[in-house]
């Protein structure tokens, strides 16, 4: 075959690889596109109403023969995608934890696309590697985390996908540790143990479960029934009874802020009893530790010092766009050890000489993009006083609706609310009540709201944190939740 018969890519723009000027044009058409969805957030409903299997039934059996406009790409947006979204950026949202986003997040995450570089090495882009040191150095900064967690120090920050993957990263390097360097050859055996609060994220017992201990390798700590937060004499005594077992305890995760009601487990209590027993501590503040960039929220990482490990999810509560987990370690050099395989196709000068930082050998997979620069265009717009408004208006919101149901006696608190989660319920009445109330609440379309179960009982969550939330939606889902109270506990009685 001669070089005039070589297949090529069509010519056109449907179909074809689009030039500087055609990605320019459709580019201002998405980003117009995702500017008028945003301006349109207030006026949709928060979650959809639609039946299992219905956007798969809009869509083709069968991938197209060749390429379409981008325009009919852009249409099918509005008329497959968008009445099918859970709206997590409405200024409604109120459900499991806040995932907000931002206009630099979103032009940082075009950027990263855009360059399409592969950071796995420093050698393989630099600017990659070095701009994320330096992201979680001033994330540390601004949370006034301890100084052992800088890169300046013998531990240092990184960048994983969420904090479950914190937790198994953290779990795997505790088992490095805790069997000298012996589980990476011979894996474990069923001696090691992790052990968390009752109240603790299942991805924990996941993590666990990934690196071979099993369910069987778990102990879930006893919680004070008032605060939910983990029982440190608990934690003594379950740490002392698997040793007299002949079992290891590797690791403790304690939470700064739980997924169910944000209780705050007492960190430097744990961190001492940890240090006693030569456990490595990992603490997962994924929702709550964006709090502290505001001092007078500090108070709630007290201990912090003791710990190994530290992650929080900006993704959650500041501005940048999921997927974006801070994840720091007092010592690198475990981390690394317990993670680094190094294949001939990936030796360097630089690596070979310890001259760098190899983010491959902080995480679980071995390539990762360029999340940093979300971060360094959210950080570099809003400043401190930025992240700190937006984390003190949320905060106050909360506060306010926690106001309400305090003033209002069929209502009550179920639980803490240090942050801008509330959890309440109806007082002295059925889980199928106040079911039926969250139930109602959210088929307004105004509001959407999620549950827990607190002490085994059916509880509210309200959770503030969209950017685009003021105190007149706040205000909104508690007429709503007043309202259908009114209606239920009416029918109720008759």
């Amino acid at each position: 075959m001669t070089d005039d018969h070589l297949p090529t890519a069509p010519a056109s723009a449907a179909g074809g690889h689009w030039d500087a000027d055609e990605f320019r044009r459709h580019g201002y058409a998405v980003v117009d596109w995702i500017a008028d969805y945003w301006r349109s957030l207030d006026g949709r409903q928060v979650a959809p109403a639609v039946d299992p299997g219905a956007v798969a039934a809009a869509l083709p059996s069968a991938p197209p023969g060749t390429g379409e406009p981008f325009e009919a790409i852009l249409a099918d947006l509005d008329r497959v995608v968008a009445p099918a979204l859970t709206h997590w950026q409405h200024p409604g949202f109120f459900g499991y934890f806040p995932a907000n986003i931002s206009g630099p997040s979103v032009l940082g995450d075009l950027v990263s696309a855009g360059l399409g570089v592969q950071g796995m090495l420093w050698a393989t882009s630099p600017a990659c590697t070095e701009v994320e040191t330096v992201m979680l150095d001033w994330l540390a900064q601004l949370l006034d985390l301890p100084k052992r967690f800088r890169s300046g120090s013998p531990g240092g920050g990184v960048i994983q996908d969420s904090a479950s993957s914190a937790t198994l990263v953290a779990t795997l390097a505790a088992l490095h540790r805790v069997s000298e360097g012996r589980w990476r050859g011979t894996g474990v055996d069923g001696e090691y143990v992790v052990y968390t609060s009752s109240q603790g994220h299942s991805s924990i017992e996941k993590a666990a479960r990934i690196a071979g201990l099993g369910d069987d390798g778990v102990r879930l700590v006893e919680a004070d029934p008032d605060s939910l937060a983990m029982r440190p004499e608990a934690l003594r005594a379950a740490l002392a009874a698997d040793r007299a077992a002949g079992r290891r305890p590797a690791i403790v995760v304690a939470t700064i802020g739980t997924t169910s009601t944000t209780a705050i487990d007492p960190v430097e209590q744990i961190g001492r009893i940890c240090a006693e027993y030569g456990v490595w501590l990992h603490v997962d503040a994924a929702y709550a530790g964006a709090a502290a960039v505001c001092p007078e929220l500090r108070w709630t990482h007290a201990g912090l010092e003791w710990a190994d490990s530290y992650c929080f999810d900006p993704h959650k509560w500041l501005l940048t766009g999921f997927d974006c987990d801070a994840f720091w370690v007092a010592d690198r050099a475990g981390l690394v050890e317990a993670l680094t395989v190094m294949p001939e196709y990936l030796r360097n000068a630089v690596t070979d000489a310890g001259a760098v930082i190899d983010y491959r050998d902080w995480q679980v997979p071995l390539g990762r993009r360029f999340r940093a620069l979300k971060l360094w265009f959210v950080l570099r717009h809003y400043g401190a006083q930025g992240l700190q408004a937006h984390i003190r208006s949320a905060v106050a919101h909360a506060a306010w609706f926690a106001d309400q149901v305090r003033a209002d006696d069929r209502f009550e608190l179920v639980a803490p609310a240090p942050f801008s989660l509330v959890c309440f319920r109806l007082r002295e009445q059925s889980d199928e009540i106040n079911s039926a109330l969250l139930a109602s609440v959210n088929a307004s379309g105004h509001a959407f709201l999620t549950h827990t179960r607190v002490a085994g009982r059916f509880t509210l969550r309200l959770a503030v944190g969209a950017p685009r939330t003021e105190r007149r939606h706040v205000a909104d889902a508690w007429r709503l939740l007043a309202d259908a109270a009114t209606a239920l506990l009416a029918r109720d009685r008759r």
